[in-house]
C-alpha cells in the first residue's frame, strides 16, 4: 500500500487548502482512513478519520467546524478540505490507512493504522 498526500504548502492565517493522500496497492474501500499532524511542539496527533464508506467521521475538537474529511473511493483518494486555516494548525500533515472489517470504525489512534504516507508541510503565518 502506498499513500501520497498532496497540496499542502505556505498560506497565510484564514485562507484555506484542500490535502488529497492518493492510495495505490490496496482495495481503498476497504480502508478506514485519518489524517495526522506533527510538529515540533506536539506528538503526531489525529486531526480526522472516516470509514470505509465515507459515512462516519470523526475530528479532533481544535479543527471541529474548519477541517472536512472527505474520500472518492472510486478515485483512491480521501481529501482534507481546511478552512479559516489558524498559525497553530502549522504542521507535517500524513495520511494513514487500516484494513478494517468494520464499515463504520473510523480509528483515531496511530498505532491502529498500518500505512502512512510521507507528509506534507503546511505552514500557516500570522
Amino acid at each position: 500500500v502506498q499513500l501520497v498526500e498532496s497540496g499542502g504548502g505556505l498560506v497565510q492565517a484564514g485562507d484555506s487548502l484542500r490535502l488529497s493522500c492518493a492510495a495505490s496497492g490496496c482495495t481503498f474501500s476497504t480502508y478506514a482512513m485519518g489524517w495526522f499532524r506533527r510538529s515540533p511542539w506536539m506528538e503526531r496527533d489525529s486531526v480526522a478519520a472516516i470509514s470505509r464508506s465515507g459515512r462516519n467521521t470523526i475530528y479532533t475538537d481544535s479543527v471541529k467546524d474548519r477541517f472536512t474529511i472527505s474520500r472518492d473511493n472510486a478515485k483512491n483518494t480521501m481529501y482534507l478540505q481546511m478552512n479559516s486555516l489558524k498559525p497553530e494548525d502549522t504542521a507535517v500533515y500524513y495520511c494513514a490507512a487500516t484494513s478494517t472489517y468494520f464499515l463504520g470504525s473510523t480509528p483515531k489512534r496511530p498505532r491502529e493504522y498500518n500505512y502512512w504516507g510521507q507528509g506534507t508541510q503546511i505552514t500557516v503565518s500570522s
